[in-house]
């Protein structure tokens, strides 16, 4: 049977050690983990591919990979995901958040808010404000605390639920790689515009316990003018092993971050000084909790069982003055003042238990594995909107008289998922797998106030549904080291809070409204060639029916909240890594990578609803082209990284608006192209320096429009800026 490389170092990555900087070690091989926390922990390579069986999670025959963030050379003080994932093919990034909170990432054409798309986890449970009803990801950890990300698309939605985008899971450390009862970790950082990050954390291990915590403070001022942030976090876990089977963990991480919105620009003030703002009052805080206890149970020999409570407990709020960027927020000549500021309020509190249990079984001559697991969630969100707030210019969240919406979305979530891995000899395995959903989605409250000052009431919403998803895939060893691949599964996307809260003065929703439904579908080639070449080639089809979306019918002057129609998404997804130093045996005394990640996605509306007209145009905010190569030098303690990034041209709406409107709310996002550079130093095992220069060139580009928060408008992504960051382990 196929050993399956796991730890091993694939052609890439890096090792700090002694006087040589080596981009490539020995192969540790094993076809599955028990333990969760040690993929990865032993590579040298900032990317590789995900075992078949990980705990109790299956990832064989899925399109996967895995990131180890010790190894990744780049800009992690500011999340810079376009440096993070530049090795995964196909990622879109949006870069308009200066403080790399937010990230914004998608694929295959779905659209990078908030990367709502993809189904967002810490540790593997849920951090989105709601992964039904409001699935965007508010906060996202720091990047120093993560021992690695793990991204799993197509198929992963069959273990995980929605989206169709599939998986992104950080997963931070817990001190079960220390190897003492006490360790100092710190991280200092600074850089372009202010920039400060502190980063530290105590850890170890000591007898049947292990543990982690750490505090981050992160703040600056911003590319763009008015973008001043400051973020703080705090994280502590514990784990104690009772016996050799059985353990225990609880975690907790706390996060509060407060942001200046600049607003967005115009496409000429783009063009004119991309770093000016027009809004200097809007006002962005978000406050997130997530607690966790975490059981795991080793049966016996070939059961494990997993179980996880969770929770998410989540503050949103806004100030600013909102209007279109083509009216200026000055003072009123009239009062003396400035303009009312608008307020709006979400908390959102999430609780969900997820069990799993994983075993293997003989069938004939070959050991299977069955992966089985159960999922209950219950959330609401209370949504406080478009309050009258201050004429202040600095944070405040006060209001006059009563916010007009005050609404509560609720949703509740029964699931329970089976996969199997048959082997059906030394070189075949096929891996087909089922999921049931219930899920049940509600609205009531008041959204506004008549011309009398009555109450506007909610139309009375709610949705209950059940359906399966099923899907299979397989994998074709063709050598110890490469396979052939395949997948289809079935997904879906449920229904917004957003489509749930139409005003029933202009609004109608409609009575059929339905998830959208659709299916991912993979072929690939992937593996590695001796010690030299690492690769991963494949093809994808994302079916996207029933999306929701607005129209006026014919006839009628009221919008319809429905199912619009349907999309559909072809291309390419291409990743190599070659190390010419080893293959033509180069002496030892440097090393060297070249690697290209390529997505090439051709993502077009395929039918629409008889009162929309957007058949045969292109998905908006998906490039056609997205590439990503680079080239990593090691000489003795040195590492220097050059990466460039080229982002094909998108359209921001559906209608394929070219031409820009006058407010820079919709038309084209012209392609760009980006160089970063990255130098580390290893002083010796307990320090070293690292640097760095982002978008080398100075290019202006954006790479989102907004019609509302946090523009409206262009939303300019950062210029050069540079950081230096000093690390030390005692």
């Amino acid at each position: 049977m196929r050993e399956f490389a796991v730890l091993a170092l694939v052609c890439s990555g890096l090792v700090l050690n002694g006087q040589n900087q080596s981009l490539a070690s020995d192969t540790i091989t094993t076809k599955n983990l028990p333990d969760i926390t040690v993929v990865g922990r032993n590579s040298k390579s900032d990317y590789q591919q995900m075992p078949e069986i990980v705990g109790t999670n299956i990832y064989a025959g899925k399109k996967n990979a895995l990131i180890v963030m010790d190894n990744v050379q780049g800009n992690v003080v500011n999340n810079t995901m376009r440096q993070v994932m530049a090795k995964i093919p196909g990622i879109h990034v949006w870069e308009s958040d200066p403080s790399g909170i937010q990230i914004g990432i998608a694929a295959r054409g779905l659209s990078p808010n908030r990367s709502w798309e993809f189904n967002v986890r810490q540790n593997g449970y849920d951090i989105a404000a709601d992964p039904y009803g409001y699935p965007e990801a508010y906060y996202n950890p720091q990047l120093q605390a993560v021992q690695r990300i793990e991204v799993v698309r197509g198929q992963g939605s069959l273990q995980y639920g929605p989206q169709f985008g599939g998986l992104i899971n950080y997963i931070l450390r817990n001190g079960s790689e220390m190897n003492k009862p006490i360790e100092l970790e710190t991280q200092q950082s600074f850089g372009s515009n202010g920039l400060f990050n502190s980063y530290n954390a105590i850890g170890g291990k000591n007898g049947k316990i292990h543990y982690y915590s750490f505090f981050d403070h992160r703040e600056g001022n911003g590319w763009r003018d008015n973008s001043r942030f400051y973020n703080n976090s705090g994280y502590a876990t514990i784990t104690y092993q009772f016996t050799n089977k059985f353990s225990l963990t609880a975690e907790i991480m706390q996060s509060n971050m407060r942001s200046q919105q600049p607003g967005g620009l115009t496409d000429a003030q783009v063009l004119q000084n991309a770093q000016q703002s027009l809004r200097s009052r809007n006002w962005f805080d978000v406050t997130w909790t997530t607690p966790a206890l975490i059981a795991n149970f080793q049966l016996n020999e070939n059961t494990r069982w997993n179980t996880k409570l969770f929770a998410t407990i989540g503050d949103r709020n806004s100030v600013g003055y909102l209007l279109p960027i083509t009216v200026r927020d000055t003072v009123n000549t009239f009062t003396g003042n400035y303009n009312s500021r608008t307020v709006s309020l979400d908390q959102y509190r999430n609780y969900g238990l997820e069990s799993r249990i994983l075993t293997n079984y003989t069938l004939g001559k070959m050991q299977n594995n069955l992966s089985a697991g159960i999922r209950l969630y219950t959330g609401t969100t209370s949504r406080r909107a478009d309050g009258v707030g201050s004429t202040g210019t600095g944070y405040d969240i006060n209001i006059s008289g009563q916010h007009p919406r005050d609404i509560v979305f609720k949703s509740n979530n029964i699931a329970a998922f089976v996969e199997n891995i048959f082997r059906i000899n030394e070189k075949l395995i096929i891996i087909p797998g089922i999921r049931y959903e219930w899920i049940q989605g509600s609205a009531s409250g008041r959204n506004g106030f008549s011309a009398n000052g009555n109450e506007i009431l909610l139309q009375n919403i709610s949705r209950n549904r059940d359906f399966l998803l099923a899907g299979i895939g397989a994998e074709y060893h063709v050598t110890n080291t490469t396979e052939i691949y395949a997948n289809y599964s079935q997904a879906y996307r449920p229904i917004q809070f957003a489509n749930l809260q139409a005003p029933p003065t202009t609004d109608i929703v409609d009575p059929e409204l339905r998830d959208s439904k659709g299916y991912n579908l993979d072929f690939g080639y992937r593996g590695k060639i001796k010690n030299f070449l690492q690769f991963d080639i494949s093809g994808f089809i994302l079916q996207y029916n029933n999306r929701v979306g607005a129209i006026v019918p014919n006839g009628t002057s009221n919008r319809l909240i429905t199912n619009v129609g349907a999309s559909t998404s072809k291309g390419i997804e291409s990743y190599i890594e070659f190390n010419p130093a080893r293959a033509f045996n180069a002496p030892t005394l440097f090393d060297l990578i070249v690697f290209s990640s390529y997505g090439f996605t051709d993502a077009r509306y395929s039918g629409n609803h008889k009162d929309a007209n957007t058949k045969g145009k292109r998905v908006e905010n998906a490039p056609e082209h997205i590439l990503r190569a680079g080239v990593t030098l090691g000489y003795k303690k040195w590492l220097f990284t050059w990466q460039y990034s080229h982002v094909g041209q998108v359209f921001s709406d559906a209608n394929n608006t070219v031409t820009p409107t006058t407010n820079g709310n919709n038309g084209l996002i012209p392609a760009y192209d980006i160089t970063d550079i990255t130098l580390t130093y290893k002083m010796n095992n307990k320090f070293n320096i690292k640097g760095g220069l982002n978008n080398l060139f100075d290019s202006r580009y954006f790479t989102r429009r907004a019609g509302g928060y946090p523009g409206p408008g262009a939303l300019p992504a950062d210029g050069r800026t540079f950081f230096i960051s000093l690390q030390a382990k005692l």
